[in-house]
């Protein structure tokens, strides 16, 4: 069985030095060829939009290389990327929107939500056979997505503090009108007649402002996964698509079976509430039972359910393995409190920076100069080309 994946990552772009958030996309853009890079709202991010593949293997391998790109073009500007949901040094300056006219526009009319949209997000792209399929999967997927939340959560921290939560970047996201979960339409013409009334109501500006969590590309026949965290290391964005593949290949299958949603849509959000507070430490709503359970255990069962899919699809091997030892990790947000009690929050800067880079931290950073990054272990390997053409949905300022 084949269906095909690709994935939009988003790069924080930090001083080399301070670690402090910084408007330099646009000089780390200049540096790099082709057009699967791209500016983002703010101007201390950067987009990459990967090639379309048929097997994780190759999803790694793209964006291993891309990666590994976007960081020498940031090194030789004394600048690094970073792929988290936030980053602990984040500056708020108004005025930091890219110089587009439809960007400029949003910063206006949204203000301070957009001021403070310092975030960074992973998005993924799975094949369906068409967009009435893809607007019904919506629906079917929903429950599932808090768990795909927690297993990327990768923001604790943000102006210099910690939170509480394993994933601010969501906190801050479902500020938008449109962010956050989404309900059921019958099919295509139904969802794409409520997006025209969003637009005619004015809360939205156009199409590319439906922030949920889960939707149908306008332009492509895919399904699209809004909900994770950017994540540092690699092997938690081939982990969620190849689960986010699995379930929407399992969800579409249990519908050509006639099962549909039973419409308790009031415990989504909740839910995702719960995933962003808690990440892979704490409990998270069983979409089963509804109830409070430990986050592996949720994952596992999620799991063992996709484990048909998984096999089919060829993933089973590798999604089990990348489990198990996310959940021997722990996530990224558990992480990084770890590091910050023991070492301070440059250091968590430090650990991101150079995971994101494809290395490792060189050791604890006893007696370093605050705000001091020092320089991650380069990745190795060699770069692999996509298969084809890369997906090219932008997205909150696309």
């Amino acid at each position: 069985m084949t269906v095909r994946v690709g994935v939009e990552e988003e790069f924080h772009v930090l001083d080399a030095e301070s670690g402090r958030l910084v408007p330099g996309a646009g000089a780390v853009l200049g540096r790099l060829r082709g057009s699967e890079f791209k500016p983002e709202l703010q101007r201390s991010a950067v987009e990459w939009n990967s090639s379309v593949h048929a097997s994780l293997e190759s999803l790694h391998a793209d964006l291993s290389g891309a990666r590994r790109r976007l960081s020498a073009a940031a090194s030789g500007l004394g600048l690094a990327v970073v792929a988290a949901g936030t980053v602990p040094f984040a500056r708020l300056t108004p005025g930091d929107t890219t110089p587009d006219r439809r960007y400029r526009s949003m910063a206006e009319e949204y203000r301070r939500v957009s001021d403070e949209h310092l975030v960074c997000s992973a998005q993924v792209h799975v094949d369906v056979p068409d967009r009435d399929t893809a607007v019904r999967l919506m629906c079917a997927v929903s429950p599932w997505l808090p768990p795909l939340l927690a297993l990327s959560a990768s923001s604790p921290f943000w102006l210099g503090a910690d939170t509480g939560y394993a994933s601010w970047r969501t906190m801050l996201w479902q500020r938008w009108p449109t962010a956050g979960p989404v309900g059921c339409f019958a099919g295509a013409a139904e969802y794409d007649a409520a997006v025209e009334g969003l637009i005619r109501s004015g809360v939205i500006k156009d199409s590319k402002m439906v922030y949920y969590d889960v939707r149908p590309c306008d332009h492509q026949r895919t399904l699209e996964l809004r909900v994770c965290d950017a994540c540092p290391r690699i092997e938690t964005v081939v982990l969620v698509t190849g689960l986010f593949r699995a379930l929407v290949e399992d969800e579409r299958v249990r519908l050509e079976r006639g099962q549909v949603c039973d419409g308790r849509h009031e415990w989504f959000r909740p839910a995702a509430w719960r995933a962003a507070q808690a990440g892979l430490e704490g409990t998270l709503v069983d979409p089963v039972t509804r109830l409070a359970a430990p986050a592996p255990a949720v994952l596992r069962d999620m799991l063992r359910r996709l484990r048909p899919a998984l096999e089919a699809l060829g993933d089973w091997d590798t999604v089990r393995v990348l489990l198990e030892e996310a959940l021997a990790r722990g996530s990224v947000a558990g992480r990084l409190r770890g590091i910050a009690g023991e070492e301070g929050l440059a250091a968590c800067v430090e650990t991101v920076v150079a995971e994101t880079r494809g290395g490792h931290r060189q050791g604890p950073r006893r007696g370093s100069a605050p705000g001091a990054v020092r320089r991650p272990v380069a990745a190795s390997g060699a770069a692999s080309p996509g298969a084809s053409a890369p997906y090219s949905v932008e997205s909150v300022g696309g």
